[in-house]
Formats: structure tokens, C-alpha cells, sequence
């Protein structure tokens, strides 16, 4: 089976033309090599999915024959991501709120004066 047809029928993208435009960004890699959409997968491939800033790491275990329930996905694939992944996500969430809260705008003069402040004082 195609890798972009499986990626859809395991239910980790919502159309296959996404899958597609994802193995032709290179965001999807079989065995740590990035391939077409047209690439074959076999059981016992490994899959390296990039979604959402997450390194999806997913073993093959049976080919569909057709799209599948989201019950009976993991017949097809193995889940072996690393934990790691998933907390440099919430890192991210973290980082990105320590300043400005979301919607504030523009920094203000006083603003301004603090970053000056702290950049001269390096």
C-alpha cells in the first residue's frame, strides 16, 4: 500500500491529498529516509510522522484494506513515541506565554524602557 493511502486509512490525517502534501514536505520518513507518497509500506517499516511540532514514531504491524474505525487503528500500527516528545510541546506552550498574555498587543513605552534596560545592563 502507498504510504500516503496508509497514513489516511490509520486515521493520521483527515484527507489523503494531506497526506500527500505531507510526504512531499518531507514531514513523513519511512526507516529515517524521506520518501514519495507513491512509496510502498511493508509490515515492520517504522514511520516517522511530523505533526503539530511532534515527531510521531509509529511501527507497522498490519496493512488495511480499506480506511478504518478509530477503534480498530491500533491493529494496523504500534505507537512508539518516546514521552519526550509530547513535554517539549507543553515547554513550548509554556514558553510562549511567560511575557505578554495572548492579545495584549504591542508592547508600551514602559515596556520598551525594561527591554532597553535589561539589553544595556548585558
Amino acid at each position: 500500500m502507498r504510504v500516503d493511502k496508509y497514513l489516511w486509512c490509520i486515521r493520521y490525517y483527515k484527507t489523503r491529498s494531506i497526506a500527500t502534501e505531507a510526504c512531499k514536505k518531507g514531514h513523513v520518513k519511512i526507516n529515517n529516509a524521506s520518501m514519495k507518497p507513491s512509496k510502498l509500506v511493508f509490515n515492520g517499516d517504522k514511520l516517522v510522522i511530523r505533526k503539530n511540532q511532534i515527531n510521531y514514531q509509529i511501527e507497522i504491524l498490519d496493512i488495511p484494506t480499506n480506511r478504518v474505525g478509530a477503534k480498530l487503528v491500533d491493529i494496523y500500527r504500534k505507537d512508539i513515541t518516546p514521552k519526550e516528545e509530547f513535554e517539549k510541546v507543553e515547554l513550548l506552550k509554556y514558553s510562549k506565554d511567560y511575557y505578554r498574555k495572548k492579545g495584549v498587543g504591542r508592547p508600551t513605552k514602559k515596556d520598551r524602557r525594561d527591554i532597553e534596560d535589561y539589553t544595556n545592563e548585558n
